[in-house]
C-alpha cells in the first residue's frame, strides 16, 4: 500500500523514468492504466486524476518526446473504451464480480456500491459524468450502471461527454500550469489538493449527514427539558 501511495504523490518523477526508459511505449503504459481504472471494476484505486495531470506536465516538459495531442486522444479512448467494459461486464455479469478477491483481499467494499447508488439516486444518468472526478465511484459508477440495465445509448453519451471533460480538463491543466516552478516544485502537495477536491462530492454528504445527526441528538436530549 505504501508504494502505491508514493507512487501517487510522485507520479510526475516515475512517468519520467518510464519516459526514459520505454519511450513511445509510454503512451501505449499510460493508455492501459486509464483503461484497466476505468474498466477493470476490482481496480478501483489506481491513481486517474494525478496520473492524467502529471502526463499533461510531462507533455508539457518533453513536447519531442510525448505529444500532449496523442495523449488527449488515446487517453480518451482508453477512457470511453473502459467504461463501456465496466458497464458490460455489470450488464452481463451483476454483484457476483465484486466477490473477485486478489491475492486474498476484495478491492471492492459494500459501503462502495452503496455509495455508488447514492450518487445514482440524487443525480441519476448524469452520475456517469460526475463520477469521472471523483475516486472509487468512477470505477464503480458505470459497474452499477450495467447491474442496473441502464439504457445503453444513454450511458454511452454520459459515457463520452464524461471521458472527454475528465481527460481534456486534467490533462491541459497539467500541460498549462505544470509549467509553473511553483506547482513543479510543490507537485505532492498539488496531487493532494487534486485529491481533496475530487473527495468533495463524498465528504460533504458525509459531514452534512453527521451535522444533522449531532443536531437531532441535541434536540432530543434538551426535549424532555421543555417538556418539564
Amino acid at each position: 500500500m505504501m508504494e502505491l501511495f508514493d507512487f501517487i504523490m510522485h507520479i510526475d518523477v516515475h512517468l519520467e523514468e518510464f519516459l526514459a526508459a520505454y519511450g513511445l511505449w509510454v503512451y501505449a503504459i499510460l493508455f492501459a492504466i486509464i483503461f484497466v481504472e476505468t474498466g477493470v471494476v476490482v481496480m478501483p484505486f489506481l491513481p486517474g486524476d494525478s496520473l492524467l495531470f502529471a502526463t499533461g506536465m510531462l507533455a508539457a516538459k518533453f513536447p519531442e518526446s510525448l505529444n500532449v495531442w496523442i495523449v488527449l486522444v488515446l487517453l480518451l479512448i482508453a477512457a470511453i473504451a473502459g467504461d463501456a467494459l465496466n458497464y458490460s461486464i455489470g450488464r452481463y455479469f451483476g454483484m457476483r464480480v465484486t466477490r473477485i478477491k486478489i491475492f486474498g483481499k476484495s478491492f471492492i467494499k459494500p459501503e462502495h456500491i452503496e455509495k455508488t447508488h447514492t450518487f445514482y439516486e440524487k443525480y441519476g444518468p448524469t452520475t456517469i459524468i460526475i463520477a469521472r472526478f471523483v475516486p472509487i465511484v468512477r470505477t464503480l459508477a458505470p459497474f452499477v450502471g450495467g447491474v442496473g440495465k441502464m439504457k445503453y445509448s444513454t450511458f454511452l453519451t454520459y459515457n463520452v461527454i464524461g471521458a472527454f471533460l475528465w481527460v481534456v480538463s486534467l490533462t491541459l491543466a497539467g500541460y498549462y500550469l505544470g509549467r509553473m516552478e511553483i506547482v513543479k516544485d510543490n507537485f505532492g502537495k498539488v496531487v493532494l489538493i487534486i485529491i481533496g477536491l475530487s473527495l468533495l462530492p463524498i465528504i460533504l454528504p458525509v459531514l452534512k449527514h453527521w451535522i444533522n445527526k449531532r443536531k437531532q441528538k441535541k434536540a432530543d436530549e434538551e426535549k424532555p427539558t421543555i417538556e418539564q
